[in-house]
């Protein structure tokens, strides 16, 4: 396969572990929270396709500039990222993923720039995943950094370390990469490894929602000054013993001041349950969140 001519292909992926973990035979780079995206550069033009295979060029118009940087055809692999006050935000970045004017792209272009924060590269001229990560991070460090291409930093055996410093402020989590592995096209690979940076909180279950494939989803909401919110919802199987208990409860009256929808099962008696997340976004809705367990049986 020629990657470069070939696009419909998938970057490497990586597995997960809970906890982070020291090692000479890795290195370790922070994980930005953004859009996991490959760049086909040419000094000519600049192709940007997500890990789904989608061209998404024409909502970034401003990675056009990476075409400056590259002396023949050249792919990059690493993360879109916008930046609010010097941290990673996925939501501004959703806010550009998510519009479809020209006009308002090249505003946003303009006054809002994301950056590719670039970890790997597959090709210059020729395919280079047969190469160790180490060798390619040697011909990477040849580019130079501008506004919108950032070389992602990385450390060597201090792993516990790096993430200890991603939770005190406040990141999504690190990546471990095997030294030696090479770049595994269509994989998701062992020798590349994240672990997040993950959060935990009680919040109230409001009421459910009967799924077709056996699930129900839960409708999460938190309490202050005695006034139920909504922050988002959370699958759960039918077959644990929370489910039966819940169908006692039902009601139709919503418990939350901001959220009231058909075909949800509401409840009546505050039930409440441990849930992990990654982060919540600026509505204060949970991000990617988890059922773990009830609190009070």
């Amino acid at each position: 396969m020629n990657i470069w001519q070939d696009k419909n292909w998938v970057p490497m992926l990586l597995k997960e572990v809970p906890k982070p973990f020291d090692s000479k035979e890795h290195i370790f780079e922070i994980k930005f929270d953004g859009i996991r995206a490959v760049i086909f550069a040419s000094p000519k033009k600049v192709i940007v396709q997500t890990r789904n295979k989608q061209d998404v060029s024409f909502l970034f118009p401003e990675l056009q500039e990476i075409k400056y940087l590259v002396k023949t055809d050249t792919i990059f692999d690493g993360e879109i990222v916008s930046f609010q006050n010097n941290l990673p935000s996925f939501s501004k970045l959703q806010e550009r993923n998510h519009l479809k004017d020209k006009d308002k792209i090249k505003v946003q272009s303009e006054e809002n720039p994301v950056v590719f924060v670039c970890f790997d590269i597959l090709y210059e001229d020729k395919y280079l995943g047969d190469l160790t990560l180490m060798e390619r991070k040697q011909i990477l460090s040849k580019f130079k950094d501008n506004d919108v291409f950032v070389k992602n930093k990385y450390i060597e055996e201090k792993g516990k370390e790096l993430f200890k410093y991603i939770k005190n402020v406040g990141l999504e989590g690190i990546v471990a990469k095997d030294k030696n592995s090479k770049y595994e096209v269509n994989t998701r690979s062992s020798n590349w490894i994240k672990i997040k940076n993950i959060k935990m909180d009680d919040f109230v279950i409001g009421g459910f929602i009967n799924n077709k494939n056996n699930t129900v989803s839960l409708i999460l909401g938190e309490k202050k000054n005695n006034k139920l919110s909504y922050v988002g919802k959370v699958v759960m199987s039918k077959k644990k013993e929370i489910y039966e208990k819940l169908k006692k409860y039902k009601n139709t009256k919503s418990p939350f001041i901001d959220y009231n929808e058909k075909d949800v099962n509401y409840i009546s008696e505050n039930i409440i349950c441990e849930i992990e997340y990654l982060e919540r976004t600026k509505n204060n809705h949970l991000r990617h969140p988890v059922f773990r367990k009830i609190k009070n049986k």
